[in-house]
């Protein structure tokens, strides 16, 4: 699939005459999102839209497969953190922060609580190295994280809830972010969202939504 087509879901759900989102047009077009030393990038932000919840984005095929996770990524290996897929996202959406226009899709302040690069480490039964984005369609994925507040190995596993199995229209695969190894953290469980600092710009979700310089939908044109 390629880099357009993966974001169809994306664009189609947002008026970008009205919220300050990255389109992702720039890389849609053959403009390369600059390359992170060390392998692909993540990111982690925190969103305070309808509900709080932390987004989980990995940088896979030239975008960002992304998961909803409720109570945020856990560095307690015992934590097993439900992630629900949502859209693919543009790469530039790693470096987003700022407010989401109220009555658009998602609408609330977004802050980019972590971010780095990550090593895949996914094997198959002969432990030959699997590609990551094999590892997430078989649905277990393992990797390493080094962002600045979250390092270790990690893993994505899909699970299949009752719905699902039952053949409800409403049910779909949901996984489980976890913390599989030992390493460096943020001292063990999960950051209170409304407490913490982006690893961005060093502010609260408080701090951007009050600032009038935060990108924002203008009804005048620009941010």
């Amino acid at each position: 699939m390629s880099e357009k087509d993966g974001l169809r879901t994306y664009r189609r759900k947002r008026n970008f005459d009205r919220t300050s989102e990255p389109s992702g047009e720039r890389t849609a077009q053959g403009e390369a999102a600059p390359e992170a030393e060390g392998g692909p990038t993540f990111v982690v932000q925190i969103h305070d839209a309808s509900t709080m919840h932390f987004d989980f984005r990995l940088e896979v095929d030239g975008v960002l497969k992304s998961w909803s996770v409720p109570k945020g990524p856990s560095t307690d290996p015992h934590d097993k953190r439900l992630a629900i897929p949502t859209e693919d996202h543009p790469l530039e959406y790693r470096d987003f922060e700022g407010v989401i226009p109220e009555g658009e899709y998602g609408g609330g302040t977004v802050i980019v609580w972590d971010r780095g690069t990550y090593r895949p480490t996914s094997h198959d039964k002969r432990d030959r190295p699997v590609s990551f984005g094999e590892a997430l369609e078989k649905g277990h994925a393992t990797f390493d994280l080094h962002g600045r507040k979250l390092h270790g190995q990690f893993a994505l596993t899909r699970f299949h809830g009752r719905e699902e199995k039952s053949g409800g229209s409403a049910g779909k695969p949901t996984w489980l972010l976890v913390r599989t190894g030992s390493g460096r953290g943020t001292g063990g469980g999960t950051p209170d969202p409304r407490r913490a600092r982006s690893a961005r710009s060093g502010r609260t979700l408080r701090q951007v939504a009050e600032d009038p310089n935060a990108p924002r939908w203008d009804p005048n044109g620009g941010e």
